[in-house]
């Protein structure tokens, strides 16, 4: 590994959250998810071949994005730990999330939860969470953690090093059959009113 690779890393990092933001209209406040196996972004099988600075170059690039924007970060674990989340304590707070018991390391969590351990201010573990959008390094499979609807984002940034790069964003989802609209424009609905009120007044002259 060479530090070439690692800047690399990092900048694909940087770029595929800067589309994803600007793909799923993330505003300051939200809450983003990470995937990443660091096996992947070796070149080898997810949780074969973990790497701590593999882990901490795409954390760090990964704040190095949010942190300036206001943009909230969770770090899925591996399934040895449930796929639990590291996030900052005010975050957890935030939104009233169910903390467990646990400080995630390499062979227990995987390495991108370790550092986002690390890297925290004051680190806490959740069980779950419902973010806005994600990145998925490595296909560590993020859905669960995406509000429903989960929306495929085809980003130009598809690979970290060697890993399969995937992202994710969400919408509301959408009900009311055929007759029903999801956009709203207040000059049409203010002529529409305009022109019943003055039907509604003609007829009861």
């Amino acid at each position: 590994m060479t530090t070439e690779f690692l800047n690399e890393i990092a900048e694909e990092v940087k770029a595929a959250w800067q589309e994803l933001i600007a793909a799923a209209g993330v505003k300051p406040g939200d809450l983003l998810v990470l995937g990443c196996s660091s096996s992947e972004i070796l070149g080898e099988r997810i949780g074969t071949g973990s790497s701590r600075i593999v882990g901490h170059t795409v954390i760090k690039a990964s704040r190095e994005v949010l942190d300036p924007l206001g943009i909230d970060l969770a770090v899925q674990a591996c399934e040895h730990l449930n796929r639990s989340l590291v996030v900052e304590r005010s975050v957890a707070e935030k939104y009233a999330l169910e903390e467990v018991s646990v400080v995630p390391v390499v062979n227990a969590g995987g390495s991108a939860a370790a550092a986002a351990y690390a890297q925290a201010e004051d680190a806490a573990v959740v069980s779950g969470i419902t973010a806005v959008a994600g990145l998925d390094i490595g296909d560590t499979f993020i859905g669960m953690h995406v509000k429903f609807v989960q929306v495929p984002q085809r980003i130009k940034t598809k690979k970290v090093g060697k890993a399969h790069l995937s992202a994710l964003k969400s919408r509301l989802p959408r009900i009311g059959g055929e007759r029903a609209k999801y956009s709203f424009d207040r000059s049409v609905y203010e002529e529409e009113l305009a022109r019943a009120i003055k039907s509604e007044i003609s007829e009861n002259a």
